[in-house]
């Protein structure tokens, strides 16, 4: 027993547990007798095969070949081996004069014919031990698969307790070589795609694939099923921990499964940038483990359940979502129930991948040999249509077209749908984003705005859009919905998401971040992340107002972003620190992105950098803009631009994108457009100057975690966010989205109760639009008859109590429209006051007064530093898991008017706030740095939700902590005053950029008109 833990003991098992489940098997030395060395085959198992099922074929073949026609054969396939490779032969066969060989029977999607399912059950699988692969060497290989005769994979084998996987790993790379070193001949076993077409490294504790060797630059996936959210395998309590792959994979049905139905050979055209040389890219695709094991999850539980279900598929950046779908629709195109009844009429795949559409097209023809199974919607409505009604099996369409789609597959009820939904991909800005904002009201806008903590409708996902419009429409029941992100809201789970045990939605399949990172799919972006503080302080000149605080607030900060010199300063910082730090990484190519909050932001940090790289005659960075639509800007003579009239060869759409993979530009500037939804794996840093939050910090950010050859590591520069707020952020997809709880169904029926009570709209008008608007000839006049009233009732009310009325109204639309569709309600009184909401919510728009104060020359910007606050790295690994919330208490919230102060008190607030105890030199932010210490306080945090007064909460521990926060500011507020007197560098650039300002103030002062500068 001494040698219980070595390899041979590990193949023996594995060979067992195979032979004991259907596999051919010799368990005798030389265990690899009868294969042959020159033809890389088995021959007994492949004539014994095409004997046996193909009679017919074989006795032209032998009348064609009367002299050694076994001989013959066995050239001819190794021919057609070398010439298309191993996939190719299984999936078409050959021919040969006017003989047509198989060489594989898959399964059939149905027992209808008995000839097929007999042929299925004569495949001939074989494992092979040591095995000699090579006529130059005696090296051998520990396992090798076969399929009737022909190689499909091989296993190299390691006991984690004398080995571990990466000497499988290295034995590959060096010791399994395509081509033999000394004889400088092909190894036909080893050539990529003609005979084995995956590789296995695999100890006891993990698994690794690769599909093609070449020596040094072979490259292994991991092909593990994930531990506790991450990398690797859990413990097996009856065994190996990768006995997975013997026993699930290696399974007859599952084996033919992957290698009928899923290996797939991708095909890229690639462009050389420099030369414009095309080439074409060859990749064998093998299933990950957690794409596999979606995909047979869900269906599985689909045949099962039948039609009318949801799945949530979460799957990370990183995780090959593209060929989830396409794997996904093909299978689903194909499904039968247990009585071979197909179940779906046609498989609908929403998506704005351009990618998908060719890869669907393309992979779905390996696996089918004709064309016309997928049927891409690239015209308008009555294309679509023809499609639906034509029972085409796979029609794919853009995400401007699912309101259509879900509205015309409800009408056709004598069919059923497989609805594919990939909605986190595409940026939430540009051409699909708006056409499908569209379909939504105004008031849906308003409220998803509200939703999102967001001001700019452009800050909408197409996920915020495409949950409002299944909401607000009822679920078809001969409709299936796979709903494929890598961010789910509460609002995406709660709609796709499965109930658990506890009552609560979830995610049907998870690949997780950290899984994706710890595997090495993406890059961890947190890693490295510094933030910067700005310090500022203003004037006011001239004559006192009384203006509305929260607006005059918002016009402020708004002004001191836009500032000239705070433009001026960061885009020094950037410049700077790209050309320093960033250039040199990825061999010299890395690139950057300035995500800025509004085009008029982005126009200006254009027009600033592109004067600070003339200026110093930088010429190794150039910058690219992306926004939608076109902005003035009087400060910098900017005139209803466009994006191509700010680029410097008028590129727009997709041109940025396909020139900023071009080493002629580094930076790219972007609002909104490509925040989201961008691949480009040579960016690698991000300078961030906007407010985010939520989801829309996880898809920002993430736009740096694509790995490439050279890609090591990542960074970001943030001038407006907390480390804390964003690890906030990432933390709820980190492993698995979940909720906190679930929204209360009878949400509804209280906040309907509350607006009863109001006396705004009358039953008797409830109903009487009701019946106008469902009935057949029902007309405008009849549904404004019972509107007027109600809105002039709304308009006695005080203002106050018009903004509770009309967000109440709004909440109880929003929340009927969603909780529809998770709740029978069958209630008809909710039915006819949400139809009457809809309908009035328009008259009840918020009129803005016009009376805005906007920021003129009764302010000015007198001091302003930008001061890096910290590097570090933003540690999600040890953090606790974040649910996220559902609706809860909407329509529960009061009016909250704006107050007016004088002019003045707001400027000195928000000097208080952002400046504070100014020197002469260095005028910096005293009480914002104390307020954060304070917010940082564990114990005041602790003391705030215990004590239920703020006079309880002040007479704990808050003077000690703010006077060891005091204390502290001090010494900072010393040490980058310091830093400034002894950096001439320092000094200089403040003395440069403050220049302009004082020179036009002493102009102004002095009567003279201001010279252009």
């Amino acid at each position: 027993m001494a040698d219980i833990h070595t390899e041979s003991v590990f193949e023996v098992e594995i060979c067992a547990h195979l032979a004991g489940h259907g596999w051919l098997h010799r368990n005798e030395k030389p265990f690899d007798l009868g294969f042959d060395r020159r033809l890389a085959l088995f021959p007994g198992d492949a004539l014994a095969w095409v004997k046996d099922t193909q009679p017919d074929a074989w006795a032209k073949f032998e009348a064609n070949h009367k002299s050694n026609p076994d001989a013959v054969f066995l050239k001819r396939l190794a021919e057609e081996l070398d010439r298309v490779g191993a996939l190719d032969v299984l999936r078409k066969g050959f021919k040969d004069i006017n003989a047509t060989f198989k060489m594989a029977q898959f399964a059939p999607a149905n027992a209808l014919n008995p000839k097929t399912t007999e042929d299925y059950r004569k495949n001939r699988l074989r494992v092979v031990r040591q095995l000699h692969y090579s006529e130059h060497n005696e090296n051998c290989i520990d396992l090798v698969l076969f399929l009737n005769g022909i190689p499909v994979a091989t296993l190299e084998l390691k006991t984690d307790t004398t080995q571990p996987v990466w000497n499988a790993i290295r034995q590959y790379k060096y010791d399994r070589l395509p081509v033999d070193p000394k004889s400088r001949e092909k190894e036909p076993l080893l050539q990529f795609g003609r005979r084995a077409l995956v590789h296995f490294a695999t100890s006891c504790d993990e698994v690794y694939m690769a599909t093609k060797l070449e020596g040094k630059k072979t490259f292994f996936l991991p092909f593990n099923r994930g531990r506790d959210g991450g990398a690797g395998n859990p413990a097996n309590t009856n065994g190996y921990a990768t006995s997975y792959l013997w026993e699930e994979i290696f399974r007859k049905d599952v084996w033919m499964l992957i290698l009928g139905r899923y290996l797939h050979l991708e095909r890229k055209e690639t462009v050389d940038s420099i030369t414009g040389k095309k080439s074409t890219k060859e990749t064998l695709i093998f299933p990950r483990f957690h794409q596999l094991d979606a995909v047979r999850a869900l269906l599985a539980q689909t045949k099962f359940e039948g039609v009318g279900g949801t799945f949530l598929i979460q799957h990370s950046a990183g995780s090959g979502k593209s060929n989830t779908i396409a794997w996904s629709a093909h299978h689903l195109a194909s499904l039968h129930d247990a009585e071979n009844r197909k179940i779906f009429g046609s498989v609908i795949v929403i998506t704005d991948r351009k990618v998908l559409d060719s890869q669907l097209q393309d992979t779905i023809y390996q696996f089918e040999h004709q064309h016309g199974v997928v049927q891409k919607i690239d015209d308008n409505s009555q294309q679509l249509a023809d499609a639906l009604n034509a029972g085409k099996p796979i029609i794919i369409t853009t995400i401007q077209k699912f309101p259509y789609v879900l509205e015309k597959v409800a009408g056709l009820k004598d069919r059923k749908f497989a609805l594919i939904i990939d909605e986190a991909h595409s940026s939430q800005s540009g051409k699909a984003a708006h056409k499908l904002r569209e379909v939504l009201t105004s008031e849906a806008i308003e409220t998803l705005k509200k939703e999102e903590g967001t001001e700019q409708e452009e800050d909408l996902s197409i996920e915020d859009i495409l949950n409002q419009v299944v909401a607000s429409r009822k679920r078809p029941a001969n409709v299936t919905y796979y709903a494929f992100t890598a961010t789910p809201k509460a609002k995406t789970i709660e709609l796709f998401g499965r109930p658990e045990p506890d009552g609560k939605p979830a995610p049907f399949h998870v690949y997780s971040m950290r899984q994706a990172i710890e595997e090495g799919f993406i890059l961890d972006v947190l890693k490295h992340y510094t933030t910067y503080d700005v310090f500022w302080k203003l004037s006011q000149v001239g004559d006192d107002k009384l203006v509305e605080s929260g607006k005059a607030r918002k016009q402020i900060a708004r002004y001191v972003k836009l500032h000239p010199t705070n433009i001026a300063q960061k885009v020094s910082i950037i410049v700077e620190h790209f050309r320093e730090k960033v250039m040199a990484k990825i061999g010299g190519r890395a690139k950057a992105m300035v995500v800025t909050d509004s085009r008029l932001a982005a126009v200006r940090y254009k027009r600033g950098l592109d004067d600070y790289l003339k200026k110093n005659g930088y010429a190794d960075c150039k910058a690219l803009i992306a926004y939608s639509g076109v902005i003035t800007d009087k400060e910098t003579g900017t005139d209803k631009a466009s994006e191509g009239d700010l680029n410097d060869k008028g590129q727009k759409d997709d041109r940025i994108k396909e020139d900023f993979a071009t080493d002629e530009y580094r930076i790219l500037l972007v609002a909104n457009k490509f925040q989201t939804g961008f691949d480009q794996p040579l960016l690698h840093t991000m300078y961030v100057d906007k407010k985010l939050s939520g989801v829309l910090a996880v898809q920002t950010l993430s736009r740096l975690n694509r790995t490439c050859l050279g890609k090591e590591d990542t960074f970001i520069l943030d001038f407006v966010n907390k480390a804390e707020d964003i690890l906030e952020a990432f933390r709820p997809y980190y492993r698995t989205a979940a909720l906190s709880d679930v929204t209360d169904p009878n949400l509804v029926h209280r906040v309907k109760a509350k607006l009863d009570a109001t006396g705004v709209y009358l039953q008797s008008e409830v109903d009487a639009l009701a019946k106008a608007f469902f009935a057949k000839n029902g007309s405008q006049a009849a549904l404004q008859a019972q509107l007027k009233p109600a809105a002039d009732r709304y308009k006695c009310l005080t203002e106050e109590k018009q903004e509770l009325f009309r967000k109440d109204l709004g909440t109880f639309v929003r929340a009927y429209e969603f909780l529809s569709q998770i709740a029978p309600y069958e209630d008809i009184e909710l039915e006819k006051l949400y139809v009457y909401g809809r309908c009035l919510l328009p008259r009840l728009a918020h009129q803005d007064d016009g009376d805005d104060w906007q920021v003129d020359d009764s302010i000015n910007l007198t001091h302003l530093r930008v001061q890096k606050r910290g590097e570090q790295a933003i540690k999600l690994e040890t953090s606790e898991v974040k649910e996220l919330k559902p609706l809860y208490e909407a329509g529960s919230g009061k009016a909250h008017p704006g107050e007016e102060e004088p002019l003045s008190a707001i400027v000195k607030k928000m000097n208080e706030l952002f400046s504070g105890n100014l020197t002469d030199a260095d005028k910096l932010g005293y009480v914002t740095h104390l307020v954060g210490k304070m917010l940082e306080s564990e114990t005041l945090q602790e003391q705030a939700q215990a004590n239920d007064s703020m006079h309880q909460f002040a007479n704990g521990d808050y003077k000690t902590v703010l006077k060891d926060s005091v204390i502290d500011a001090m010494t900072s507020h010393t040490a980058m005053a310091d830093q400034a007197l002894r950096d001439e560098k320092v000094l200089a650039g403040l003395a440069e950029l403050l220049l302009p300002v004082v020179y036009k103030r002493l102009r102004l002062a002095g009567g003279q008109p201001t010279p252009p500068m």
